[in-house]
């Protein structure tokens, strides 16, 4: 029977794609052949002995030390796109409440004191001051257009904004998803010249940190709006709040409230709202679930941030999964040990991602114990998954 640690609180609906014949879920359980979390932040904490798999029910991965767990042969899974609509929406509603001067106005109108005949002279004098802008025709510059940068391009760009992205790393299949409608831009900054609004969907690594700074406001139009629904440390919130003040910028839109950001009277800051929905959680950990189950059960990676994709139908015959790092000759050592034992392999499918290789194998008859500790024990091999072993 396969352990599973959950170290937050994991929808029902994707524990329950974890059928308790196979698997005991806990949020206390010793020796885990995987973990399942939200938040958690697991740079501190001790590795568990034997753990195999680890599954965040979300996109991001900053939470998790990737990679140490490399190192170890564990593959970190996430949960891409499974949370897009609820995050499209969010960033819809940021694009309006920036444009309207919602909070502000809410604010002022929730501070009115006096009967209702003065309350609506109130009003009448006090609303000039929240006039704001229509969202068709204005420019929207998408940083990030993976599934919820597409989302938010697509929704965009069907409420009549003018749509261009950025991303040097999509893919085809990313790109056939897009609207025809939305332009290509050739660089950042190249963006930045053009947008009235621009919304930032990457990862926070050393590369994205700050990537909206006092230089790049400096190349942008007035009065544009500023969305980070991504990562706190995407956007300089110092340099963009000295924006506003200069009247550079109208407004910003995050979802990461800080000290610094709270009180400003142009900042709308949300509590981490992004993925805060009931079908969002759902989703999220339907997906994380099935994907660690294929791994355990399969050897099969799906969405994992540090393997390779790798997926091989099964065969009748036995599945040993090998974790090892990239470099020559591990395919031909990892077969001549299973030849020295008489194991036939019926198929095998091999493939690599930066330093890692991963190699999944069907044999004709069960591996026995001596030839998974002979193959752990090839200078390079990291972790040797047996899929059977723990469904016999």
């Amino acid at each position: 029977m396969f352990k599973i640690l959950t170290l937050n609180n994991i929808s029902v609906k994707g524990l329950d794609r974890l059928p308790r014949d196979k698997y005991e879920v806990a949020s206390e359980i010793q020796h885990p052949d995987a973990i399942l979390l939200r938040s958690f932040k697991m740079h501190e904490m001790a590795i568990p002995t034997g753990l195999k798999a680890v599954g965040r029910a979300g996109a991001g991965v900053n939470n998790i030390p990737v990679d140490k767990l490399s190192g170890l042969g564990i593959p970190v899974f996430n949960a891409p796109g499974a949370n897009a609509n609820a995050v499209k929406e969010l960033v819809l509603a940021g694009l309006l409440l920036a444009s309207r001067n919602i909070c502000q106005a809410w604010a002022f109108a929730r501070q009115l004191e006096g009967g209702d005949e003065e309350i609506s002279k109130a009003v009448e004098s006090g609303k000039k001051q929240f006039g704001g802008f229509e969202l068709p025709g204005r420019v929207l510059g998408v940083v990030g257009l993976g599934a919820i940068g597409r989302s938010v391009a697509n929704a965009a760009a069907m409420l009549g904004m003018k749509v261009i992205g950025f991303d040097p790393g999509i893919t085809v299949e990313g790109a056939w998803k897009l609207s025809s409608n939305v332009e290509q831009a050739k660089s950042i900054d190249d963006l930045l010249t053009k947008v009235d609004y621009v919304t930032f969907h990457v990862p926070l690594v050393e590369n994205t940190r700050h990537m909206i700074n006092a230089e790049r406001l400096a190349l942008m139009k007035k009065n544009v709006v500023i969305l980070n629904f991504s990562r706190a440390g995407i956007v300089d919130d110092q340099a963009v709040l000295e924006a506003i003040d200069a009247g550079q910028i109208h407004a910003y839109v995050c979802d990461f409230p800080s000290n610094l950001l709270q009180n400003h009277s142009r900042v709308i800051a949300l509590p981490h709202l992004g993925a805060s929905t009931v079908e969002a959680e759902d989703n999220c950990a339907i997906m994380v679930a099935d994907q660690v189950r294929d791994y355990l059960e399969n050897g099969n990676i799906v969405n994992s941030v540090n393997f390779p994709s790798v997926v091989m139908a099964r065969t009748e015959g036995c599945r040993i999964g090998i974790v090892n790092s990239n470099v020559p000759n591990m395919v031909g050592q990892i077969s001549t040990a299973m030849a020295n034992a008489e194991l036939n392999i019926v198929d095998m499918l091999n493939k690599s991602k930066n330093d890692l290789a991963y190699t999944l194998i069907d044999v004709n008859q069960p591996v026995p114990n001596a030839v998974v500790k002979q193959i752990a024990d090839i200078k390079g091999v990291l972790a040797v998954h047996s899929c059977d072993a723990m469904l016999a």
